[in-house]
């Protein structure tokens, strides 16, 4: 029975209704309000999975406004917790009148550190810095006089992914906390205090566990004890949870202590020449490692490149570097702040290091990740079950968890067990949309095997007709960089409409140029696959290359099968599937986003329909009418175009 002041909240010529031009109430989205606001009362666990267009967003912000209880909501992502912040949280505290105080808390990486930007300013006249850095340090310097929150996403004057970033920012290793000279108007700190303050504080997940992992030091608490916890896009949090609770080292760190060094040998202590040689020293180490490691953007098994001899014999020479670094920093005791930190950074990169080659420490996965310039080393706990179940319990209260992709064949266990939770309810709410009207989705006939010779080429081939007739207005996603990188390359041979890669620039200008050509193909990978959200025409056509099964050789794939296998249990039932039914399920969602849209889906993989667990993906899709004739997915993207036509000439 929905309670007396949720109905009221969401009538049509309710609280909602004032402030929303055309709502409607919609039975799904009360449901959830509903079951909100129960756990929120009874200070359960509660797990709902909602379909596109349920309205979930409002379903949890109004039974948390209204319940008086300081409130954490985090999100997947940075980009979706600023859209809760800026646009849907207004809202709700207009409509339902809410008279507390909310606030945005990022992580420290995206604040400005003034102690960091002025030291950055006098390096930058001492040494031979590129005039478009220095320019860029200027706009940021003349625009830290104005900012009140001194968060660098409100920065326009520099890009999001500006090289700059990481040297005017502080991290837990650099900050200088209560000795630092700026520290009273310290951004990250004010940013905390506001949210100490607050009622309702808008986090992301990455930021909320690293927080339950580490109580970062010198502030004390990071994000303040509430009552009422909430999560959108509760579906990514086991694998970043799995992160935290584990121990990283990245040679980004090693560099931005080795930049340290050398910063306060230039400004500070000048006369110990030995500080800028230990620091070049380091500096020469990480990157010699790196080299080593091998091909970029690679994930290998850290235990088995360990034992291999000439890795073996970088990680002895980074070790070396970084106790000169020791020996010498310890001479400099008492010079300098900066350095006095240099010293400890360097102490608790010693002990990182030689934690994660300490690879006899049973369950754990040692893996390693390399990207052009960087690498990073890490150990991750095989589950996280009772670490997250165990912080739960401690923290009390009510913890509620949705998204639109929880659930494999209506069964939320994989979910569930991989967070020890004990949901008092569990639900899955139905998405508003019209899908056997407003979808297709085919998997044509004739399609080569996944991973066979030349496979690219064949669907280039095979769908190259569809997208041009389509007018582009189309995403392919794919389940790897390398296909990702031939079917770009392959298309652009073939197509006359512009064919846009991920990766060629940031994934928002990516998405804005989609959407102002309106008739380009994107060809992405993982990140495009959640999170994206076109609406009407621009977007009409979704291709997904194969089932995305995560690589059977990724490590942390193989550390959960095995950890399966210790339990007794099922690796591809209880692992390797439900993980690949949440991932199509998210790459789907691309398509169908308003209740205008229309679309096709194709999935060029025959196994969704030739073995037995394809009826386990289908089973998790939306009711969308299937066919295997990429000819009907033509007549019917076909009759797209035509009324888009006939409504221009009707415009004109």
């Amino acid at each position: 029975m929905v309670s007396r002041t949720i109905k009221k909240a969401f009538a049509s010529d309710g609280a909602l209704g004032r402030v929303i031009p055309g709502f409607q109430p919609r039975q799904p989205q009360l449901d959830m309000a509903d079951a909100v606001e129960q756990a929120i009362h009874n200070e359960d666990q509660l797990v709902v999975e909602a379909g596109t267009g349920t309205g979930k967003t409002f379903a949890y912000l109004v039974p948390a406004l209204l319940s008086g209880k300081k409130t954490i909501i985090s999100t997947g992502s940075k980009n979706l917790q600023e859209q809760l912040f800026h646009r849907d949280l207004p809202l709700m505290v207009e409509a339902l009148g809410f008279h507390g105080q909310v606030s945005l808390l990022k992580g420290r990486s995206n604040y400005l550190c003034l102690d960091r930007l002025s030291r950055q300013m006098v390096e930058s006249h001492t040494t031979e810095t590129q005039t478009d850095m220095l320019s860029q340090l200027v706009k940021v310097r003349s625009w830290s006089s104005e900012t009140k929150s001194g968060d660098l996403g409100e920065c326009d004057a520099i890009a999001e992914d500006s090289p700059i970033i990481p040297t005017i920012t502080s991290t837990n290793d650099n900050c200088l906390g209560k000795e630092c000279p700026s520290y009273q108007d310290c951004f990250v700190l004010k940013a905390r205090k506001r949210a100490l303050d607050s009622d309702v504080v808008v986090v992301n997940h990455h930021l909320f566990m690293a927080d339950l992992a580490i109580k970062e030091t010198g502030f004390g608490e990071l994000i303040p004890e509430a009552e009422v916890f909430i999560f959108d896009e509760a579906h990514q949090i086991p694998d970043i949870a799995s992160q935290y609770f584990g121990q990283s080292i990245s040679s980004r760190q090693i560099q931005d202590l080795a930049k340290d060094i050398e910063i306060g040998y230039r400004t500070e202590a000048r006369d110990m020449r030995q500080l800028q040689k230990a620091g070049d020293r380091l500096s020469q180490s990480a990157m010699d490692m790196r080299i080593v490691l091998g091909d970029t953007g690679f994930r290998g098994n850290w235990r088995d490149a360990v034992a291999s001899p000439s890795i073996k014999r970088e990680v002895d020479r980074l070790l070396d570097a970084i106790n000169l670094v020791i020996d010498v920093l310890k001479l400099a005791l008492g010079r300098s702040q900066l350095l006095d930190t240099a010293f400890e950074r360097a102490n608790l990169i010693k002990g990182r290091i030689e934690r994660v080659c300490d690879v006899t420490i049973t369950g754990y996965s040692y893996w390693y990740d390399t990207s052009p310039r960087h690498f990073s080393l890490h150990i991750t706990p095989l589950t996280v079950a009772d670490k997250f179940h165990e912080q739960v319990q401690m923290k009390g209260g009510a913890w509620i968890f949705t998204s639109a992709t929880l659930a494999v064949s209506d069964d939320f266990g994989h979910f569930t067990s991989r967070l020890g939770l004990i949901p008092k309810q569990q639900f899955s709410l139905p998405s508003p949309f019209d899908y056997p009207t407003q979808a297709r989705l085919c998997v044509p006939r004739y399609l080569p095997e996944p991973n066979s010779h030349g496979l690219a080429q064949k669907l280039v081939t095979m769908l190259s007709p569809v997208i041009e007739e389509n007018k582009g207005r189309c995403f392919f996603l794919c389940t790897s960089h390398s296909m990702m990188r031939e079917l770009g390359e392959k298309f652009r041979e073939t197509l006359s409409l512009p064919v846009l890669l991920q990766g060629e620039t940031s994934k928002q200008k990516t998405l804005a140029e989609f959407m102002e050509l309106g008739n380009a193909l994107l060809v992405a990978t993982g990140a495009f696959w959640e999170g994206i959200d076109v609406r009407g025409d621009t977007l009409s056509c979704v291709i997904i290359d194969k089932l995305p099964f995560t690589a059977p050789d990724d490590p942390l794939l193989k550390a959960r099968i095995e950890d399966c296998k210790l339990q007794g249990g099922d690796p591809f039932q209880q692992v390797q599937l439900p993980d690949a039914v949440i991932t199509l399920k998210q790459g789907v969602g691309r398509l169908i986003r308003d209740q205008k849209d229309r679309g096709a889906l194709i999935i060029c993989d025959n196994r969704l329909v030739t073995r037995e667990y394809g009826a386990t993906f289908l089973a998790s899709l939306p009711p969308i009418p299937r066919t295997r004739d990429l000819g009907t997915i033509r007549q019917f993207l076909a009759l797209d175009t035509t009324s888009d036509a006939k409504e221009e000439k009707i415009e004109k």
